[in-house]
């Protein structure tokens, strides 16, 4: 027998049905030290006009990357509902807490928001706001794309992705999308742990899901804030919300076709870089040296590339703990 849910905590200060421009929160209660009767307030704006499409737009995931923020905070304020056909909703930061944190996971229940769904709605605050989204948001949705980054800990190449899916024609749908997006990067993905992930969530529903990894380091460029400001643009005009065509824009094809492609320190230490992002690497060749901080005169640890391909992403501080990911090689494909 299916247990029954509880109602969501959590209440949303804007109507889903009304045309027009909202701009709102998703106020989920939160009783603490410091305000009893207090409350975790989530940014969100809902642009609609008519009938039509439903974007779900959405950042902050891990609150430490701020590509998709930027993108959508800029959204939200200059979108006009005489521009949409259909539905937008924007919401900029979705862990609120750990976004104005500037952490990866909560600092109120440590949550990885990206590994909590389906959440639960009489769970921590992580699962509340992933069980309403779970139930809320994502039945609202027909297209999803959900903005990260590499947050302070890895840095990549600027690419926009789908999953490999069993279902071919949802897949393409996604891919397309990819391609509307218009990334310098493009990424057939393959998750090291899909466990409780919004992507799955998402795509488990059939909804059309794009996601991104634009560069990293705990900041922003003008560069890739450019690439997330184009690439959401172009994704609405894509799934025919706002009119127009989508800005193109060479993108280059990437692949991770097995385990291969990841890198894990077995060391702790200092981390030389031997190969930069985008750089070719063939199968054997030293990827990064980490060298013991405990002593001097012992020989670092090198670590090799297992299959040919390109840098994709890397480790971004210069010290490094054991398990900590070191390195992705994709495999590239031929410009589409």
């Amino acid at each position: 027998m299916t247990p029954v849910l509880r109602p969501s905590p959590i209440a949303a200060t804007v109507d889903f049905e009304v045309d027009g421009v909202q701009h709102g929160h998703l106020r989920l209660p939160y009783s603490r030290d410091d305000s009893a009767w207090g409350s975790v307030m989530v940014p969100i704006t809902v642009v609609k006009r008519g009938e039509g499409p439903t974007a779900l737009l959405t950042g902050g995931n891990h609150g430490d990357e701020y590509e998709g923020p930027v993108a959508l905070f800029d959204l939200a304020r200059t979108l006009k509902a005489e521009d949409v056909h259909g539905r937008v909703v924007i919401v900029p930061a979705m862990n609120y807490p750990a976004f104005r944190a500037g952490t990866r996971t909560s600092p109120i229940d440590r949550g990885n928001l990206n590994r909590s769904f389906p959440g639960r709605p009489d769970g921590t605050v992580t699962e509340k706001i992933a069980d309403y989204f779970q139930r809320t948001l994502l039945p609202l949705a027909d297209i999803v794309l959900d903005f990260h980054s590499g947050g302070r800990t890895l840095d990549f190449l600027p690419y926009a992705a789908a999953h490999q899916l069993p279902d071919k024609t949802q897949e393409k749908r996604c891919f397309d999308a990819v391609v509307a997006f218009a990334a310098p990067y493009s990424m057939k993905m393959v998750e090291i742990d899909s466990v409780g992930m919004y992507d799955s969530a998402a795509e488990e529903m059939g909804k059309v899901f794009v996601t991104t990894e634009l560069s990293g380091g705990g900041t922003s460029t003008a560069f890739t804030a450019g690439i997330a400001k184009r690439g959401v643009m172009n994704v609405l005009k894509h799934a025919g919300i706002v009119s127009g065509t989508p800005e193109t824009a060479p993108t280059r094809w990437l692949d991770m076709p097995s385990d291969d492609c990841f890198s894990f320190a077995e060391d702790d230490g200092l981390i030389e870089p031997c190969i930069d992002l985008g750089a070719p690497v063939r199968a054997g060749d030293i990827i990064a040296r980490i060298h013991p901080i405990g002593r001097t005169g012992l020989p670092p640890a090198e670590y090799r590339a297992k299959l040919d391909g390109v840098l994709a992403a890397r480790h971004f501080p210069g010290l490094v703990k054991m398990g900590d990911c070191l390195s992705v090689v994709a495999t590239m494909e031929e410009a589409h």
